[in-house]
């Protein structure tokens, strides 16, 4: 090849996809970032909303990466496209709703359409031969390369040494030699490379990048599912689903429940779309109200906003309804007590 190859890497912004962007950019290729927006990305959403976040750093870890080492990012919106990969995964679920097969299978098919479009030569991942225990096994890498159709295009520099070559190493744009062996869970591989490449600041692994990944999450998601008898999902339901207390008294109506102020701001956004509830004579959360509740429903609920008010030990609440269609009307109630309340309401 008489010109610089070129290689569009998979950024999650996390240490795996950093560390493989750097190796195969320390070999003197022209590497480029791609990140992949799926509406359930898990930085940036609660920790930008949730007062006792507010201390934490805020960054977009793909783009601080990019800034890392200095390439260009491309963060790409899938949603859309993404939904089909959620509902209807091949090869099934983990241990939640995260479809991680189908998900690396898709982005890395994504990436390869982008190679071809921009007429890069490669793509880059950071996976890791047996990290994960769905989608990086010895026997599912080859998968992920075949199905997405990238094959022998798709590199994974950290974990090279354990795989078959691949076209980057044979037209000698990559050395394998300078390619790792990395398997298995354990991090201190990378976090040694880290300190050789002189990274000290980096993204911890915590469980994923992805909501789907959380147990409680996917819960409040498969009752959102079961509630509305379809398996679907609009960008408004992703976000709801992250923010607030989830409560179901009954199948056809749900609270959300602000529990703090930036929870409450955040929800102020959707009360046009929503009857809702708010607190007059205590402070207290606002409450929205997803389904269609009768006029008994309305009270109880107005109670369980109740309970969870600075009045919850008061003999009587006072607070505001609000339709949809924007007509107000005074409620009192007792608040509800902790007994009254049935486990199996909280989702």
């Amino acid at each position: 090849m008489t010109r610089q190859p070129k290689a569009a890497a998979l950024i999650s912004g996390g240490l795996d996809s950093l560390l493989a962007a750097k190796v195969v950019q320390e070999q003197g290729v022209h590497v480029e970032g791609l990140n992949f927006y799926t509406g359930f990305c898990v930085e940036g959403h609660t920790h930008a909303i949730r007062k006792k976040d507010r201390k934490k750093e805020k960054r977009n870890n793909a783009l601080w990466v990019a800034e890392q080492l200095g390439i260009k990012l491309h963060i790409i919106d899938i949603v859309e496209e993404y939904k089909d990969v959620v509902l209807n995964p091949k090869h099934g679920y983990g241990a939640n709703l995260n479809p991680c097969l189908d998900c690396k299978i898709f982005m890395v098919g994504k990436a390869l359409e982008w190679i071809k479009a921009k007429e890069f030569d490669f793509i880059i991942t950071g996976e890791v031969m047996g990290q994960r225990p769905m989608s990086q096994r010895k026997e599912t890498l080859p998968v992920v390369a075949g199905e997405s159709g990238a094959e022998d295009l798709l590199l994974r520099p950290l974990c090279a040494k354990n795989l078959p070559e691949t076209r980057a190493e044979r037209e000698g744009w990559v050395e394998r030699e300078a390619l790792y062996d990395f398997s298995g869970r354990s991090r201190k591989p990378q976090m040694a490379l880290a300190a050789k490449f002189g990274f000290e600041d980096y993204a911890q692994p915590a469980g994923g990048c992805c909501f789907l990944t959380d147990a409680q999450y996917s819960v409040k998601l498969a009752d959102l599912w079961r509630a509305r008898g379809s398996r679907q999902y609009e960008m408004d339901d992703i976000m709801l689903l992250k923010v607030g207390r989830h409560l179901r008294p009954a199948d056809h109506f749900k609270l959300i429940i602000s529990r703090e102020e930036g929870e409450g701001n955040f929800l102020r956004g959707y009360r046009s779309r929503f009857p809702h509830l708010t607190t007059v004579s205590h402070p207290g959360p606002l409450a929205l109200i997803d389904g269609e509740p009768t006029a008994s429903d309305i009270e109880l609920a107005a109670r369980l906003v109740a309970r969870y008010s600075q009045g919850r030990n008061a003999d009587q609440v006072v607070l505001e309804f609000t339709d949809r269609e924007g007509h107000q009307r005074e409620l009192k109630v007792n608040p509800l007590q902790p007994h009254e309340i049935p486990r199996e309401w909280v989702i």
